[in-house]
């Protein structure tokens, strides 16, 4: 593994910063001068990496989608029946290194913002497909023609319901905790 440029550094020093004060002041109202500050930078830096405080959202929320990408794939790996990779969907999705409040209050906040914007109503798109798609996948070799969309939409409710609950939360989140009962809920739906 080849050793990271400083840039690549700097954009995830950045996106860290981002994460914070967004959760700490809102996407709405944070200015690029309170990211740059969290991040210990200028706001001339972030314009010169991301050009804007739209493209550091977007840069934000892409690398949390690799990071849901990592944690997903390495679900699947280890995954053998339709159960267990709804299993992995679900674990991916409150991965100890996304299952925070602070990415937990991105998210909404980012979903929130999507239709408002067409690079992250884009991102937004993809990401619904592509969770859309790993449920239904499974839920096909599981039940009922009639019964696959509804315990999709059960499933995805949950997951949302659960992000914007942490999102809320003051207090820190148990990513263990929440992969169990993530389970639980496959099991109930699947029955």
């Amino acid at each position: 593994m080849g050793r990271k440029r400083i840039r690549d550094i700097r954009n995830e020093e950045l996106i860290e910063a981002t994460i914070v004060a967004v959760h700490r002041h809102g996407y709405g109202v944070v200015t690029m001068a309170e990211i740059a500050r969290e991040a210990g930078a200028s706001a001339a830096s972030i314009n010169y990496y991301f050009g804007s405080k739209e493209g550091l959202m977007e840069a934000t929320m892409r690398h949390l989608l690799t990071k849901l990408k990592d944690a997903m794939i390495q679900g699947y790996a280890r995954a053998k029946t339709p159960r267990e990779r709804l299993y992995a969907v679900m674990d991916a999705n409150f991965a100890d290194d996304l299952y925070t409040v602070e990415q937990c209050s991105i998210w909404m906040q980012f979903w929130a913002n999507a239709p408002y914007s067409h690079r992250l109503s884009r991102l937004h798109r993809i990401n619904r497909a592509r969770v859309r798609s790993h449920f239904l996948t499974e839920l096909n070799q599981l039940l009922p023609a009639d019964q696959v969309e509804p315990a999709r939409q059960a499933l995805q409710c949950y997951m949302d319901g659960v992000w914007l609950q942490a999102a809320q939360s003051d207090l820190i989140l148990e990513p263990q905790a929440a992969r169990a009962a993530a389970h639980q809920v496959v099991d109930l739906v699947i029955r």
